[in-house]
């Protein structure tokens, strides 16, 4: 489905990812892309998007090279970024959030929002509660919903868990496990353990590169990930 390809990407004159392959395939289920803060893990998915120029290197999407499409026809192929800051419309309420979800396929829109709702049933309770007034749980779960209105083929969740309470962030996690038996999920995560434990498949980005790739199951008894990310 998704083919990375020694894929360079820069701001400026700084460099932050180098040389960066990967995988996703129809067999998966979720892939993790986990690394420390600064390692480049958000801009790769921003590269995806088509949000930032890849310098050089490849990235094909479902057969069809993407480095000339603007984020909306990569929206289209079935890709869907759900960015670590949401980008809700606080002032709209929870309902036309999920429409503005669904611009690509508005004859199927109700069809879409049963689905959502049947996922996140907090959300049909929420409809007509302007999105910024929700909780922070809520709202990550209303940005997922948004991204899967676009009936997206991969969703990428870029730091599911950030500034959520450790069970709200389960509740989250759950969420996410029961999407992926219909959609393959790209996930981003600071809690590395979480992530792996998810996750068929995953890459490790250091420092703008791909340092390790395996099954989830490997890395997450790997002494390197233990060493580096795992200790108490």
């Amino acid at each position: 489905m998704i083919h990375i390809d020694e894929v360079n990407v820069s701001y400026g004159d700084l460099q932050v990812l180098w040389d960066v392959s990967m995988r996703i395939t129809s067999e998966d289920q979720i892939v993790a892309l986990v690394g420390p803060n600064g390692a480049g893990k958000t801009t790769l998915l921003k590269t995806m998007s088509g949000l930032l120029e890849i310098g050089s290197g490849s990235i094909e999407m479902f057969g069809q090279n993407i480095s000339t499409l603007n984020p909306d026809d990569i929206v289209d192929l079935g890709f869907v970024h759900v960015s670590e800051d949401r980008n809700l419309f606080h002032e709209m309420s929870v309902i036309e959030n999920l429409e503005m979800g669904a611009y690509l396929h508005r004859d199927q829109f109700e069809e879409t929002l049963d689905d959502v709702f049947e996922l996140f049933p907090v959300l049909e309770e929420r409809s007509q509660q302007q999105a910024g007034t929700l909780s922070g749980g809520e709202q990550q779960m209303l940005a997922i919903g948004r991204g899967l209105m676009a009936q997206p083929k991969v969703l990428a969740l870029d730091e599911l868990s950030v500034g959520l309470a450790p069970q709200i962030a389960r509740r989250v996690f759950d969420k996410v496990e029961g999407i992926s038996e219909d959609i393959t999920v790209l996930l981003t995560e600071q809690h590395v353990h979480e992530a792996l434990g998810l996750a068929d498949r995953a890459y490790v980005l250091e420092n703008g590169r791909i340092a390790v790739e395996d099954s989830a199951e490997e890395l997450l008894n790997s002494d390197r990930v233990k060493q580096s990310y795992l200790r108490e």
